[in-house]
C-alpha cells in the first residue's frame, strides 16, 4: 500500500508539474490562459514591483534550497527518497501556479512590434519551449521529474544515480534547459515592464545559481568528468565561454 501511494503521490506531483508548465507557456505569451502576465487589475507601480519580485523570489528560494545535495540528504530522511524527488517537482510546480494567480500586472509598454517580425518572435519564443521540454528527454525525462524512482520503487528495484549523459542539445551547451527559458522569456513582440521585469529576474536568477550552486554541485556529484564538460561545453551560451 505505501508504495502504491508513492506512485500516486508521483503522479499527482508529475500531473501538477504539466499543468505548470504548460500554463506558463500561456501567462508568458499571453494567451490561451484566463491570467497571463499582463493581464488582471492593475495597482500602483510599486505595489506591482514588490509583489511580484517577492513572487519570483519565494520560487527561486525554494527551487535552490530544495535542490541542494544537503537538504535532499535531510529531506531523504524524512519522507524517504523514493518521493524526494516527487516532491521538489510538487512544491516547485505550487510555488509557480501561487506566481501565476497572484501576479500584478504592470502594462506599461517598452516595446512592440508588429507584421513579419513580431511573427519572427513568436516563432522563437516557440523554440525556446521547443528546446526546454527536448532537453528533459535528452538526459532522463520522467527520473527529472519523480516518475522514475516511484515506479522502480513499486517494482522493488533499488533506486539507482543518474547517469552523466552528453546528448543532443548537451553537447552545444551544459545547460540547454536553461537557454529554452531565456529564449521564451525575451522573444516577446509586446514587452510590457511586467514581462521585462519577469524576464531580467529570471535571467539573472537562471545565471547566478546555475553558475554558483548547480555547476558546484555537479562538478562535486559527477567528478573529474564534468569538469572536462565544462572546460569543452559552453554553460548556456552557445559559441562562447558563458
Amino acid at each position: 500500500m505505501k508504495k502504491l501511494l508513492s506512485v500516486l503521490y508521483g503522479i499527482v506531483a508529475y500531473v501538477t508539474f504539466l499543468v505548470a508548465f504548460l500554463y506558463a507557456i500561456g501567462f508568458v505569451g499571453n494567451f490561451l490562459v484566463p491570467k497571463n502576465i499582463d493581464s488582471g487589475t492593475e495597482t500602483t507601480m510599486l505595489e506591482a514591483l514588490l509583489t511580484n519580485t517577492m513572487l519570483m523570489s519565494l520560487f527561486a528560494v525554494q527551487h535552490s534550497i530544495m535542490a541542494r545535495p544537503a537538504f535532499k540528504k535531510w529531506i531523504s530522511k524524512i519522507i524517504g527518497p523514493v518521493i524526494e524527488r516527487s516532491t521538489y517537482v510538487l512544491l516547485s510546480s505550487l510555488a509557480l501556479l501561487l506566481m501565476y494567480w497572484k501576479w500584478q500586472p504592470m502594462t506599461t509598454i517598452i516595446w512592440e512590434f508588429e507584421g513579419s517580425l513580431a511573427t519572427v518572435l513568436l516563432g522563437v519564443f516557440g523554440l525556446g519551449w521547443t528546446i526546454v521540454f527536448l532537453s528533459t528527454f535528452m538526459i532522463s525525462h520522467f527520473e527529472l521529474f519523480g516518475l522514475t524512482q516511484v515506479f522502480e520503487n513499486f517494482k522493488n528495484k533499488a533506486l539507482t544515480k543518474p547517469k552523466f549523459q552528453i546528448n543532443w542539445f548537451y553537447k552545444i551547451v551544459r545547460h540547454p534547459i536553461m537557454l529554452g527559458f531565456i529564449i521564451a522569456f525575451w522573444a516577446a513582440p509586446v514587452m510590457t515592464q511586467g514581462h521585462l521585469l519577469f524576464a531580467v529576474v529570471t535571467t539573472a536568477y537562471i545565471l547566478v545559481a546555475v553558475k554558483f550552486l548547480e555547476e558546484k554541485d555537479l562538478k562535486k556529484s559527477i567528478g573529474p568528468a564534468y569538469g572536462e564538460y565544462q572546460k569543452k561545453v559552453p554553460m548556456i551560451v552557445p559559441f562562447t565561454k558563458l
